[in-house]
């Protein structure tokens, strides 16, 4: 309730420091003046599953024009690989440790503000549309919501076309008690529903009722698709628009085996072939609803006022280091496609190579709309890179993933990550070697960009080893709300450990 006062407090104080330049509303008529934030979100799209980042194979036309267009952060990462920590991290700009969300089934209390819950005190409209992960039915700050249990009731309601018996579809998803090869989609099936009444199309249909609705004051609408998140949906006419067979697998390294989840052991290497056309397919789905959306916005005249973001929560894994998930530290989970858009910002259509993190983006989106900042943000603007009056970034990303105890800080340079090792892994992921104990990786991210070799160990390094677990400790000692009580007399090691508990726990 207290953070709730102060943010009253602080509302009030910026609508009266508006007077010079009007409030939100009276600014809606100067044309000109980013007003809407149009947000919309990817479910665990890697970075290099987008053409305009490299990959040759996928197609991505909508995302690829939003990208000439936008300012392209090469080097996006997001503070958790995991969807419910990552999502929230994002909407309040907090690391998970801070914000008290670092588990997948952990909701958002009511008192952590959101975005939206400080816009709309400004006079915005708020709507969210699709899957936030709160774990809980509180709107925390959209009053317009509608969620993936709003498709499903829609679902029960309505008559769709079933597709004809000769057209093979997915059976029911039943992930970890089906070989991995099923509940993966290895057989690259669509899901039994033609593109008019898939989720997705539902998804931007209601996204394009609340811009009509709204076009004429300020709006903040997130629109968070579900693919490709696993299975890999896709309508009945996106079946084989990849070829298995062409799909690329990457290496694993030596160092490896010992981390692979025994669901994957089995799988050939035609399954994994299917799986990467699988994701292709699904994410090549969502380009298209972007695109829609994106239409949308321009039909409406909306495009010139409006910031758009397109973001994924974390990235995915799809064969690398012999995985398919996310739940890890190497750059393939947690580096994410980032391109930020808006006609009036400068130098658009380039790419920006700084480091940045995913909780920079709402401090972002209020400076780039002329609103006063949240309190208590972790993350920092990236307007100045935006505009092109810096091209200096991060010097350090931090993620955590606290179902595994696990955390990491990287640099250009090295990557170091630190896990308690308390249990095998989490969510289905168990190795079947049991708990590893305390475990640490340092990777030379120059000379081996795969994160292939661990030079943890290796005594040439240690105080390169050192200075990273300082830089840990100094995060989480700076921004989690527990360090007041981290007790004496623990080594390096020790308090990392504790720091790696769940806030929640």
């Amino acid at each position: 309730m207290r953070a709730r006062l102060l943010l009253g407090v602080s509302t009030l104080m910026c609508l009266l420091d508006q007077t010079s330049r009007g409030s939100p509303a009276e600014a809606g008529a100067e044309s000109a003046r980013v007003r809407n934030v149009l947000f919309i979100m990817g479910d665990d799209h890697a970075a290099y599953a987008v053409r305009a980042y490299g990959n040759s194979i996928i197609r991505t036309p909508n995302l690829d024009q939003l990208a000439a267009k936008s300012v392209r952060f090469a080097q996006a990462f997001a503070n958790s690989p995991v969807c419910t920590p990552s999502r929230q991290s994002i909407l309040t700009g907090k690391y998970p440790h801070a914000n008290g969300v670092s588990l997948l089934t952990t909701p958002l209390a009511e008192a952590e503000a959101t975005i939206a819950d400080h816009v709309k005190e400004l006079g915005y409209s708020t709507g969210a549309i699709g899957k936030m992960h709160f774990n809980s039915d509180l709107k925390h700050g959209f009053d317009y919501r509608l969620d993936e249990r709003s498709f499903s009731d829609q679902l029960t309601r309505t008559e769709f076309a079933k597709p004809s018996s000769d057209i093979r579809v997915k059976p029911q998803w039943r992930p970890f008690r089906d070989p991995a090869r099923g509940f993966w989609n290895a057989d690259v099936l669509p899901y039994p529903l033609y593109d008019k009444d898939m989720r997705g199309a539902w998804y931007v249909k209601k996204a394009a009722e609340f811009l009509r609705t709204n076009r004429e004051k300020p709006f903040c609408l997130w629109v968070s698709f579900n693919e490709p998140h696993a299975p890999f949906d896709f309508p009945i006419e996106y079946a084989r628009k990849y070829r298995s067979q062409q799909m690329p697998l990457p290496d694993a390294g030596a160092e490896d085996e010992r981390w692979i989840p025994s669901c994957f052991r089995d799988l050939t290497k035609a399954d994994k072939q299917g799986i990467v056309a699988s994701y292709y397919t699904s994410v090549e789905y969502l380009d298209k609803n972007v695109g829609l959306l994106l239409r949308e916005l321009r039909d409406l005249g909306l495009e010139k006022n409006t910031l758009v973001v397109y973001v994924s929560d974390h990235g995915y894994l799809l064969g690398h280091h012999g995985r398919f998930e996310k739940h890890t530290m190497w750059d393939e989970a947690l580096r994410v496609p980032l391109l930020i858009f808006n006609k009036s910002l400068s130098k658009t259509g380039r790419v920006v190579n700084a480091m940045v993190e995913t909780i920079d983006l709402v401090p972002t989106i209020l400076e780039v709309l002329g609103l006063r900042a949240m309190e208590g943000l972790q993350g920092k603007s990236l307007a100045p890179l935006l505009k092109g009056e810096t091209t200096q970034g991060k010097e350090l990303i931090f993620a955590e993933y606290h179902d595994d105890n696990k955390a990491m800080v990287r640099t250009a340079q090295w990557k170091y990550i630190f896990t308690s090792g308390k249990h095998d892994l989490a969510h289905g992921y168990a190795t079947g070697y049991g708990p590893s104990g305390r475990n640490q990786r340092l990777y030379h991210l120059i000379e081996d960009p795969q994160e292939f070799h661990n030079l943890s160990n290796d005594s040439r390094y240690a105080q390169v080893l050192k200075t990273l677990q300082a830089k840990m400790l100094e995060v989480f000692k700076t921004t989690d709300p527990r360090a007041p009580k981290l007790p004496e007399g623990l080594s390096v090691e020790e308090k990392l450990e504790w720091f790696c508990e769940p806030p929640e726990k």
